[in-house]
């Protein structure tokens, strides 16, 4: 884990790294409220660090921007050590959900294809995403490590266990879900760009 100061460099590092791809794109804070749906007032709090933002608002927001979410967190990262092609563990940018304690560890180094994602889902907790936060996406596959994931991509529903691996279709609405009321469920999320 990282400690409360790398922690608190990551969403410094974020806040101003949504400021800057809403800048860069010309979009005022009602542009962005309404590409992403999360209302103005909120993306400002998280501009100027004063809200911590959860996994599905940062899944909406990416996908605004068309980006990934674990795009949009390398590049709120400020590791220097981030610009080789070996990214070693303690150097890996973590990220832990205010709301769900959901853990997101962006394992390769960036730019990497496939990128890898490595994430931790507590016990009965619940990570939805939007359409959108897919769209610049060519290819997605989850593999669960650890636990049982439940993963619903729009109607349907796949259960998944520890060595299963599933491939996404097109880009929809989805939503990761750990069935377990004790165990945490791990799994690895491989990304391929467009």
């Amino acid at each position: 884990m990282q400690d409360g100061s790398a922690a608190t460099a990551l969403e410094h590092g974020l806040a101003t790294r949504l400021h800057a791809e809403r800048e860069a794109r010309g979009w005022s804070l009602s542009d962005l409220a309404a590409r992403s749906g999360v209302s103005r007032a909120m993306i400002s709090k998280i501009e100027r660090n004063e809200a911590s933002p959860t996994a599905a608002l940062l899944g909406r927001l990416s996908g605004a921007f068309g980006l990934t979410l674990s795009t949009l967190l390398a590049r709120a990262e400020s590791d220097a050590s981030g610009t080789g092609r070996l990214l070693r563990r303690e150097a890996q940018p973590l990220w832990r959900d205010p709301a769900t304690d959901y853990v997101r560890r962006a394992v390769s180094p960036p730019g990497a294809e496939p990128e890898l994602v490595w994430v931790e889902l507590p016990p009965a907790v619940r990570v939805a995403f939007p359409a959108a936060a897919f769209a610049p996406l060519g290819g997605q596959c989850v593999w669960v490590l650890e636990g049982d994931l439940r993963f619903r991509e729009g109607a349907v529903e796949h259960v998944l266990a520890a060595g299963d691996c599933l491939a996404l279709g097109e880009p929809m609405d989805c939503e990761f879900y750990n069935p377990s009321k004790s165990e945490k469920c791990t799994y690895l999320v491989a990304l391929a760009r467009r």
